[in-house]
Formats: structure tokens, sequence, C-alpha cells
């Protein structure tokens, strides 16, 4: 029996139609029907019935493709290990993060703590907030970053900082020093203002902006880096977190206008994890170590 024989049953099993699991395994339908009638002549079983051109699992079919499942994850798991050994690494560290927080101080804090830990493999998920609490509770994440706390007693939660809100506007043609005072004001009434990419705050910062700058005009963008993308392209204004644009401000290739029709909300990030080991304890500390306000 053959490893290739059970993959190829296990996604025919899922679609049922031979033509489309070639597609999916790129591979001719012929060799489908071949590793097929091989599987089952491997196991003296028929695992499929055949009729007018259509496919359905025999009972046997049914109960063999569970088994034939975890049998193939076992064995991925273990190539992917023994990969994983080859190059050095003898434990793995999951880690989600929000998109929000790839963005940020992610990077700088990366760098440093793979050169302190060498041995350790470092996984990282890309996860909205909303589903990052759920994969610390199910263990399939070692801990987790997120722009929300969680709502569970057997997370343990850390805020790893508070981070300010800016209002953010495209470089203008002037410098800091003669350019003319920036109205806010204005530049809410004459330009789109993207909304929604933090999970918290927009609701509460858009009824208090309706009520000071009638005719506000608004773009839900979901996530934080094309909302700043768009800015820098001169598309429109939004209320980013300090540390997202921090670079791009000192660079240049954005502008802070000062806020003042009413005290912005901040924005917090959470570190989220069932255990605080070493791993989760040294990851903490180097991302607030680095963080300046």
């Amino acid at each position: 029996m053959e490893v290739q024989w059970l993959r190829t049953f296990v996604d025919a099993a899922e679609t049922l139609n031979f033509r489309m699991t070639s597609e999916r395994l790129m591979m001719s339908q012929p060799s489908v029907t071949v590793h097929i009638r091989l599987l089952e002549e491997s196991l003296g079983l028929l695992l499929f019935i055949r009729s007018n051109n259509r496919v359905s699992l025999t009972e046997e079919g049914r109960h063999f493709k569970e088994r034939a499942s975890k049998v193939l994850e076992q064995l991925d798991d273990s190539v992917e290990e023994l990969h994983s050994f080859a190059q050095g690494y003898r434990k793995k560290w999951i880690l989600a993060i929000s998109p929000l927080m790839a963005e940020t101080i992610l990077p700088y804090v990366l760098k440093s703590f793979t050169a302190e830990h060498p041995q350790v493999e470092l996984v990282i998920r890309v996860e909205e907030s909303e589903q990052i609490e759920a994969l610390v509770e199910e263990g399939e994440v070692s801990a987790g970053i997120s722009a929300l706390p969680p709502h569970g007693r057997s997370i343990a939660q850390h805020v790893v900082y508070d981070d300010p809100l800016l209002f953010i506007l495209p470089r203008d043609a002037y410098d800091d020093e003669t350019g003319p005072a920036i109205s806010v004001e204005k530049a809410l009434r004459t330009t789109v203002l993207f909304s929604h990419h933090h999970p918290l705050f927009w609701e509460e910062l858009l009824g208090q902006l309706r009520l000071h700058v009638p005719g506000l005009r608004t773009m839900k963008v979901t996530q934080a880096h094309i909302a700043k993308r768009f800015i820098q392209e001169g598309l429109g204004v939004s209320f980013l977190p300090k540390s997202m644009v921090r670079r791009e401000l000192v660079e240049g290739r954005l502008m802070e206008a000062h806020f003042d029709l009413f005290p912005l909300p901040v924005a917090s990030t959470y570190f989220l994890t069932k255990k605080m080991g070493e791993l989760e304890q040294d990851f903490l500390q180097r991302i607030q170590s680095v963080y300046f306000i």
C-alpha cells in the first residue's frame, strides 16, 4: 500500500468526483482510478460504488476515510517534525498575531527573540483578534497578541502596551515649519475617512465624529495596513495607532494633524496565553522593552 493511494482516496472520498480529485491533486483522471483500484485490491474491499458515472462511498469506505485521514495527518506531522529536527529545532512555539500587530514593532522583536532561542522553531499565524482567544484556549497556538482582551477565565491576560491614536493624513508639499496650519474639521469634511480597521473603538469614535463634523464620509477598510497604504496614496485619512505609523511619520511618508475636537481613545494590545512559561515571559518582556510612547 502506497501513501499516494491513501491521499487520492481521502480526496476522492471528500469530493465524490474523480475528475475534481484529479484537478486538485494535479494528476490525470485515469491515475485517480488506478490508485483507487490498487488500494481496494490491497485491502480486499470495495471503497466506492460506481453507478451511472457517479461514485459514492461504501460503508467500509466511510469507515476507512476517517482513519486514512488521521494516518496521513500523523505522517505529515512526523515528516514536518523531522525536517525541523534536522534544522536544529528542538521545540515549536506558535504565536498568533493580529494583522495590526504585524505592522508595528513585531519584526524587531522577532529578530532578537529568534537569535536568543535558536533551538525554538517559531511559527507565526496571522489571525483576526476575534479568533485569537479561541486558538489559545484550544491549544492550537502557544500564545497570542490581540487587540481584544479575553473573555474566558482560563486565559492569562497581560497588557502589552496602550497605544494612542493619531489623526493621519497624506503628506503635503510643505514642510512642518512653513506649511499652513491643518484644519482637522476641513480635512474630515473634504476627504474620505477610512474606518473599522480596529475591533473595538470605531463605533464610539464615529458617533462622536458625526456630532462634530456633519456630513462625514466614511469607507470601511477592515485591515489597518491597507488603510495606511491608502492614506499614503492620497485617498483619504484615518485614525491609526502611533506604533503603526511611527516610521512613516519620521521618514515623512505620512503626516499627523493635532486633533483637539475631543479626547481620542487608546488602542490597547493584549498578550494571551494559558500558561506563562519561560518563552512566553521572554517574548512579552521583549515587546514591552522596545515599545516607547
